[in-house]
C-alpha cells in the first residue's frame, strides 16, 4: 500500500524536483517506509515517476519503486496489493520469467511485460498504477475494477500529472487550486459526491473504476479513458439457489484466504453487522489457530450502539477485541485532521468512527485490516432496493407479485408501505419530475442560502445530479442499481472514506467482498436470489454463510454499521461551529447569513436536524484549507 505521483512534462519547470518532493511529502503517511522519484529524460520531454512505500509484502529494499523490467523497457509505480501474486508468479515462472524479488510489484510488472492489457483480468487485488513504456513512448494509467485505490490526474497543454491524493497533485499543477462550483453545489444541496470524473478541485479528474488511459509521449496527448472491466447484468447463471449458495461460499472463502496474505500484523474492522462479522468469522474458519484482533467503534449509551453484536462475534471466534468509544470533544479536537485526511468533503460524522478505528489499529501495531465494505452493493443489501425490485416485477406484468413483495418487505423493521411506494414512484421519475418529487419531500434544488442565479451564470447545472450512462434493462432493475452503485455512484464514496482514513494512520484496509469474479457471478443470477420475495436482503449471501457465521448474527433484521450520534454532537458544539459558519468564504453563490440563520433554527429546535448541518460545517472547514 503506497502513494504514487508524477507525470510527463514537455518542458520541465526548473522547480520540478521541488514540486515532486512536495507531492510525495503530502503522501508521507501513505508510504512512511520509503519515498523516492526518478526523472527519465525523453527527446520530447521528461517523465517523472514517484512513489511512497508502506511495506506489506517483501519488506526488503529490493521491492522499492519505481521498479524497472530487466531489459529497462518498462518502469512501474504501483499503489495497492495483488492478492493472487503467488499463483501469477508460478504461472510466469512456467513461461520463463526470472524474479529478483518476492514482491507483488514485480509480479505485476512481469505480468504486464508478457501479457499487456490482458494481464488486468487475471489480477485479484486493489490497485492504481502507471507503466512507462520506453519503446512505445507511452504512459499507461490503470485503476482497479471497483476504484478501491484512488487515481487523480490533470491534463494541461504542457504536461500531464497524476497522484494518489488531491493534496499530492496540486503541487504538480501549473496554477493554484480552485473550487469546482458544480461539485460544491452537488454536495452542499444534494449531498452527492464521489461520482463521475470531476472532483472538488477544478481541472482535476479521477480515473473511474475499471478504466485506463494512455498518454502518448510523442504528441503529449492523453487518450479518453476506456473501460477494461465493467459489470455485466445479463442473467446467465442457470443453477439452483442451493448450488448458487455453494458457489458463493467458495468464492467468498477463497477471497478471504487471499486477502490474509501479509508479511506484517493483520486484524479486522468489526461493526457487528453481517458483512464485517462474515469477514471475522471466515478468518477463524480458515485459520483456526490465528490470533484475531478486531477493532470496533462503540456508540455506548446510544440507540445506535452495536456493542452487543460485536461481543457475540468476538465471543464466537475468540478474538482479541479492541473497542473505541468517542465523544463530541474528541471529534472537535480531531476534526481538522479528519477533514485534511479525507481530502474532499464527505457525508457524515460516521466517517470519524472509522477514522478512530484505524487510529486504534495503528496504536496496537496492526498494519493490515480486513473489512466488509462492498457487500451491500454486490449482494442486495441496505433495505433491499424495493423500488427496483418491484419495477422488475412490473416489467414482467406481475402486478400481484409486486404488491405481495411490498406487503412482505414492509414488515421488516424500519420499513413501511408508503416508503416502498415512494421508492417505486422514484423509479419512474427523471429530470424535472424527479426534482419536483424531491422538493415535495422537503429536498429543494435551490434552497434560500444558495444564490441560484449566480450558479447558473457560472454554468452550474441545478437539480439532482443524474448518472450518465446508467443501465436500464427491463426485468433487471435491481441489477442495474447494483451495477451503478459498484461502478458509478455509491460505493466510490465509501471506498474513498476507507482509503483516506486507513492511510492517515499508515494502515492498509482490504475489502474481500470486492473481487471481479464474485461480482460477475452475483450479477449473473436471478434477482430474487439476492433480495428474497419476502424482502430479505442479502438472501443468497446469508444462506452461503450458514455454519460460518452464527445464525443469530446472520439473520438479524436490523442494520446500523458505524453510526454516530451526529445530531447530539454537532448541536452540542454550536458555540464552536457558529464562528466557522460566520467566516466569510468569499463564494458569491453562497448566502452565509441565511445559512447561519437556518443553523440557529436547528440549534433552537425550530427546524428538524438533517445531514445538511454537517455538510455546511465540513465544506466551510475544507474550503478554508483550499484557499
Amino acid at each position: 500500500m503506497c502513494g504514487i505521483s508524477g507525470g510527463y512534462w514537455r518542458s520541465p519547470p526548473v522547480q520540478l524536483k521541488q514540486q515532486m518532493n512536495e507531492s510525495l511529502l503530502a503522501m508521507r503517511r501513505r508510504g512512511p517506509d520509503h519515498r523516492s522519484f526518478e526523472l527519465i529524460s525523453q527527446i520530447t520531454g521528461t517523465v517523472v515517476l514517484g512513489h511512497t512505500r508502506l511495506s506489506i509484502i517483501d519488506l526488503t529494499a529490493s521491492a522499492q519503486q519505481p521498479m524497472y523490467s530487466a531489459d529497462l523497457r518498462y518502469a512501474l509505480v504501483f499503489n495497492g496489493e495483488i492478492y493472487n501474486y503467488l499463483e501469477l508468479r508460478e504461472e510466469l515462472v512456467g513461461i520463463g520469467a526470472i524474479f529478483r524479488t518476492n514482491s507483488d510489484t514485480e509480479v505485476l510488472l512481469q505480468a504486464w511485460q508478457r501479457w499487456g492489457l490482458q494481464a488486468l483480468n487475471r489480477l485479484k487485488g486493489m490497485f492504481a498504477f502507471v507503466v512507462y513504456d520506453r519503446q512505445e513512448q507511452t504512459l499507461t494509467c490503470v485503476r482497479d475494477a471497483f476504484g478501491i485505490k484512488p487515481f487523480f490526474y490533470a491534463i494541461k497543454e504542457s504536461h500531464f500529472c497524476f497522484a494518489s491524493e488531491l493534496a499530492a497533485i496540486t503541487p504538480l499543477m501549473a496554477e493554484r487550486a480552485s473550487l469546482n462550483w458544480q461539485r460544491a453545489y452537488d454536495y452542499l444541496v444534494h449531498g452527492e459526491y464521489d461520482f463521475g470524473e470531476d472532483c472538488f478541485v477544478e481541472g482535476v479528474r479521477t480515473l473511474m473504476p475499471g478504466h485506463l488511459l494512455t498518454v502518448d509521449l510523442n504528441s503529449g496527448r492523453a487518450s479518453e479513458p476506456e473501460a477494461w472491466w465493467r459489470p455485466s447484468i445479463v442473467q446467465t447463471a442457470d443453477i439452483s439457489f442451493a448450488e448458487a449458495s455453494e458457489r458463493l461460499r467458495d468464492l467468498f472463502l477463497d477471497s478471504v484466504r487471499l486477502h490474509l496474505r501479509s508479511d506484517v500484523p493483520l486484524g479486522a474492522a468489526l461493526s457487528g453487522g453481517v458483512d464485517s462479522s462474515a469477514i471475522v468469522c471466515a478468518m477463524r474458519y480458515l485459520e483456526p489457530d490465528a490470533n484475531i484482533h478486531t477493532f470496533s467503534y462503540i456508540a455506548r449509551g446510544s440507540l445506535v450502539s452495536e456493542e452487543a453484536w460485536v461481543d457475540k462475534v468476538n465471543g464466537h471466534v475468540g478474538a482479541s477485541p479492541n473497542k473505541i468509544v468517542v465523544s463530541a470533544q474528541e471529534l472537535l479536537a480531531d476534526l481538522p485532521d479528519l477533514i485534511a485526511a479525507q481530502g474532499e468533503p464527505f457525508g457524515s460524522t460516521s466517517i470519524y468512527a472509522q477514522y478512530r478505528v484505524f487510529q486504534e489499529a495503528k496504536a496496537k501495531g496492526i498494519t493490515v485490516t480486513l473489512e466488509g465494505q462492498g457487500a451491500d452493493e454486490l449482494h442486495g443489501g441496505y433495505i433491499g432496493y424495493p423500488g427496483q425490485r418491484m419495477r422488475s416485477m412490473l416489467d414482467e406484468a406481475s402486478v400481484l407479485q409486486a404488491w405481495r413483495f411490498l406487503t412482505e418487505w414492509s414488515q421488516w423493521p424500519g420499513r413501511n408501505r408508503l416508503e416502498g411506494l415512494k421508492r417505486l414512484v422514484g423509479e419512474f421519475s427523471h429530470g424535472r419530475v424527479h426534482d419536483m418529487l424531491r422538493a415535495a419531500n422537503g429536498m429543494q434544488s435551490s434552497p434560500d442560502w444558495i444564490r441560484a442565479d449566480v450558479l447558473r451564470e457560472g454554468g452550474v447545472r441545478l437539480g439532482y445530479p443524474g448518472v450518465h450512462g446508467a443501465l436500464n434493462v427491463r426485468g433487471r432493475r435491481l441489477m442495474c442499481a447494483l451495477a451503478s452503485s459498484v461502478s458509478q455512484r455509491g460505493l466510490l464514496g465509501l471506498l474513498r472514506h476507507g482509503d483516506r482514513n486507513s492511510m492517515r494512520f499508515s494502515v492498509e484496509s482490504r475489502v474481500p467482498f470486492l473481487t471481479t469474479d464474485m461480482a460477475d457471478f452475483m450479477f449473473s443470477l436471478p434477482e430474487h436470489y439476492l433480495v428474497s420475495p419476502s424482502g430479505e436482503t442479502k438472501h443468497l449471501l446469508r444462506a452461503s454463510l450458514r455454519g460460518i457465521v452464527p445464525d443469530e448474527v446472520l439473520y438479524r433484521r436490523d442494520k446500523v454499521g458505524f453510526a454516530t450520534p451526529e445530531q447530539q454532537w454537532l448541536v452540542g458544539m454550536a458555540d464552536v461551529v457558529r464562528p466557522w459558519l460566520k467566516t466569510d468564504l468569499g463564494l458569491p453563490f453562497l448566502d452565509q447569513s441565511k445559512l447561519l440563520a437556518q443553523f440557529e433554527e436547528v440549534v433552537a429546535g425550530r427546524r428538524p436536524y438533517s445531514w445538511q448541518v454537517w455538510r455546511w460545517i465540513n465544506f466551510a472547514l475544507w474550503y478554508r484549507n483550499l484557499l
